[in-house]
Parts: structure tokens; C-alpha cells; sequence
């Protein structure tokens, strides 16, 4: 089995680095913030953060596709590294401490590596195909994770993004009811709550929307901490337009109720 550990190593170079541009611009008065087309924000932090990790990756790792939020997909091949520059954009430009740089590798037709620094958190977790989940600051101050052992809804925490997504694809009753099935029920939103779910706080982070670039660096994370990260539809790994992790007891039930 190929081993990824000198792409972690780099993973981490590429975090110090972009965390310097990002807690520069947190909270900046001169942040310039922009409404896309599909309505969500962006700002300049957010494209010079992709920048960054995009020159650098080109030194480093010439052979390799790089697929990012802001930019167009560069290069071709088996080996492609899928960034969000700041995954909490919203956040970001509101000044809540919510936010991370997710940084993935898709090896074929896998998601075999994770990374997700959340300066403002102090935090960091991230994994590779075969090496187990870990959190803390850094790759020599680290602790592994791992997901819970919880096998009832009625004793299971779970985390959602926001509820508009879900009524717009009609599941919100769904969602809701759900919620009301579990013993505890949170908006933490965003990476947080599937990391969350990695370290056994949390068991179940359903999210109606998203990006392969919202997933492909917390898949690798879940699963490496023991859990499972699908579609709603039961596609594994980060390849639907949504998804859900969950410590995997709960995950067949939760699929159930949401797909």
C-alpha cells in the first residue's frame, strides 16, 4: 500500500505557511469581501490563500492536478490536491473563530489524505491512508483520535450546518425529526462538526450541499479515525453532492432517515 507520509509532512509546510497570510487578514478593516454568483462570499484572503498554496504546490509537487474553490483546476494525472483556501468563509469575513484551510489529496479514485488547520481554534487534525487520525499543533505534538462507540440515536450528538439547505431539497422535516431522535443536537457547522465526529465528541454531521472541495480533506480524517463518510445516497468517500460522517454504528440509520 503506498504510503503518504512525505505528503503530510508537506501538508503541514503548506498550512504554517497559508496560516500567516489567513490570521493576518482575520479581522482585518481593510478586507475586501465579494458576493459570487451562486450567492455565497469571498474574500481577498481567500483567493490569495488558494494562490499561495497553488505556487507552492507547484515547486513541490509539479506533476500533480491542484483543484481549489476560486480558481480553475490545473495539471493532470492519477494525483490531484483539492484545497478550500478558508472552509467558513462566512465566518471568516463576520469575525467568528470558525474557519479552517482544508487541504486533501485524491490519489485515483480515492481521498487518501487529509489536513485541516484551524489557526483561530489552535487546532489541527489530519490523517493518511493508513496512518490513523490525529489532532494538536503539530506532527510532533499530537495526540490520535478516534470515533465514539455510540450505537443508539438516543444517545447520539449530532451536528448540522444550518437548516436552509434542507428545506430546500425537502428533507428539513426529515432533519428535524432526526434531531429530536437524538439525545443532543448542535450547529457547530462547517469542518468542525466531522471533526468533531473524528474525535468521538460528536456521531452524527449530516450536510445537504456540498463540494468535493468541502469534503475531500475530512473524509480521510473520519475514516481513518474509525468512522464513515458518505453521500446521502451511500456513495463512499467525498464524490456526491453531500454528505454525512457519522463513528459508522450510527451511519446505515442515519442514511435511512436522510437519503
Amino acid at each position: 500500500m503506498p504510503r503518504y507520509d512525505d505528503d503530510l509532512r508537506l501538508a503541514h509546510v503548506l498550512a504554517d505557511n497559508v496560516e500567516r497570510l489567513t490570521t493576518s487578514r482575520f479581522q482585518a478593516k481593510d478586507l475586501v469581501v465579494e458576493t459570487k454568483p451562486d450567492l455565497t462570499l469571498v474574500s481577498d484572503a481567500d483567493r490569495e490563500a488558494e494562490e499561495l498554496i497553488r505556487y507552492q504546490l507547484g515547486r513541490t509537487r509539479p506533476r500533480d492536478a491542484v483543484e481549489g474553490e476560486e480558481m480553475e483546476t490545473t495539471g493532470h494525472g492519477p494525483r490531484r490536491w483539492v484545497i478550500d483556501p478558508i472552509d467558513g468563509t462566512h465566518n471568516y469575513v463576520r469575525g467568528v473563530p470558525v474557519w479552517a484551510t482544508l487541504i486533501g489529496l485524491v490519489d485515483g479514485d480515492e481521498a487518501v489524505l487529509g489536513l485541516v488547520a484551524a489557526p483561530a481554534l489552535g487546532r489541527r487534525w489530519w490523517a493518511a491512508k493508513g496512518s490513523g487520525a490525529w489532532t494538536g499543533r503539530s506532527l510532533m505534538n499530537a495526540r490520535a483520535i478516534s470515533v465514539s462507540k455510540v450505537s443508539r440515536l438516543e444517545d447520539a450528538s449530532l451536528s448540522y450546518s444550518s437548516l436552509g439547505g434542507w428545506r430546500e431539497r425537502g428533507k428539513q422535516d426529515q432533519l428535524l425529526q432526526l434531531c429530536d431522535d437524538c439525545w443532543r443536537s448542535r450547529a457547530y457547522g462547517d469542518f468542525w462538526s466531522h471533526m468533531l465526529v473524528a474525535e468521538g465528541a460528536v456521531d452524527i454531521a449530516p450536510e445537504p450541499e456540498l463540494a468535493l472541495y468541502d469534503m475531500a480533506a475530512l473524509a480521510p480524517i473520519v475514516t481513518e479515525a474509525g468512522g464513515r463518510f458518505t453521500a446521502l445516497d451511500g456513495t463512499e468517500g467525498p464524490f456526491g453532492s453531500n454528505g454525512v460522517s457519522t463513528n459508522g454504528i450510527l451511519h446505515e440509520e442515519v442514511l435511512r432517515r436522510l437519503s
